[in-house]
């Protein structure tokens, strides 16, 4: 599995601050009502929007349509710029549709966030690992939000801001910090909420020609806790193991292991597989993705474990050389 699959496995289908005495120890409780209402908002309106994805230099532009009724979410994205790429999801289940390589990928909303719905439902424990305070109001696409701010209380996740519609909760503009550094930032540049949407907007427009294209199904597999044989014994403080499971990746010939943890709003993941005789040698060390997601590789008992997160680096190394085989 190459590391720009797994990347892009985590992107497709966050800032680092240390606290001080001066910082306050608690969370606004009015600021912790708001991410509530920014949790649940993506799934309670309509939506027809343009928004932008920036890191460094990248910057990418794409639409999406989303409708809600009483069977659930449907909703269909597509990236307007360099490679097309357009994602339709029904629920949790998602297709992903690759006209350049004329593959579709499918698989399940495990911990895909999809802007604008970065943040999961139900919410835990955020207050154990950020100072969460509300700011001020701006404007963002001609709507009036609220500034929310999460602020780390280590350095071992990144920081966000946060600009939420004041009627609505919907999220219009995110941006992952360190410090005062801007990682990565998504923010619509139009938007309309509520409304009706005409239901062959949702259509995907390669769904006919896909038919002879290559299916990968990356379902995965949930297992039980601690059947995968593996551990992550020492993450960081706030981060828990939220489920394991066996995923399918292209090119694979068998399910690759899967742990997964989170801090309630950073997701990290640890990939194991077997080294296979007909592979290169694994490259063990450190990389960088796009944004906030960070790269780990370090070879285990015959083993690649590969730990991607939207984290600091030290804090995906630290999970990642953390991993090892439960003993029988």
């Amino acid at each position: 599995m190459t590391r720009v699959a797994l990347a892009t496995l985590l992107l497709l289908c966050a800032n680092v601050q240390p606290v001080f005495a001066q910082h306050p120890s608690s969370s606004s409780p009015e600021a912790l009502n708001w991410l509530q209402k920014i949790a649940a908002a993506p799934r309670q309106y309509n939506y027809v929007g343009t928004f932008i994805y920036s890191s460094g230099d990248h910057i990418e532009t794409s639409r999406i349509i989303h409708f809600v009724n009483e069977d659930g979410e449907q909703e269909r994205s597509e990236v307007l710029d360099g490679a097309p790429r357009e994602i339709i999801r029904n629920n949790d289940e998602m297709r992903c549709y690759l006209p350049e390589s004329k593959t579709v990928v499918t698989e399940k909303r495990w911990l895909r966030k999809v802007f604008p719905a970065l943040l999961p439902q139900p919410l835990n424990n955020l207050d154990e690992s950020y100072i969460v305070k509300k700011g001020g109001q701006e404007r963002v696409s001609d709507y009036l939000c609220q500034v929310i701010e999460l602020e780390p209380r280590d350095d071992k996740r990144y920081g966000q801001k946060l600009w939420v519609d004041i009627h609505t909760g919907l999220l219009l503009k995110a941006a992952v910090m360190d410090k005062d550094r801007v990682v990565e930032q998504f923010v619509f540049t139009a938007l309309k909420i509520g409304g009706n949407i005409d239901k062959e907007l949702l259509k995907s427009k390669y769904a006919k020609k896909a038919a002879e294209w290559r299916t990968t199904n990356l379902v995965s597999s949930t297992v039980g806790r601690g059947k995968l044989g593996w551990q992550v014994k020492d993450p960081p403080p706030g981060f828990k193991k939220i489920i394991e499971m066996k995923r399918h990746l292209s090119g694979k010939p068998a399910p690759v292991g899967h742990i997964a943890l989170s801090d309630g709003l950073a997701a990290v993941s640890v990939f194991i597989e077997p080294v296979s005789e007909d592979s290169p040698p694994p490259n063990d060390g450190l990389y960088h993705s796009r944004g906030a997601i960070n790269i780990y590789s370090r070879t285990v008992a015959d083993n690649v474990v590969t730990t991607v997160g939207e984290v600091p680096p030290a804090t995906v190394m630290q999970i990642g050389n953390s991993v090892s085989r439960k003993a029988d």
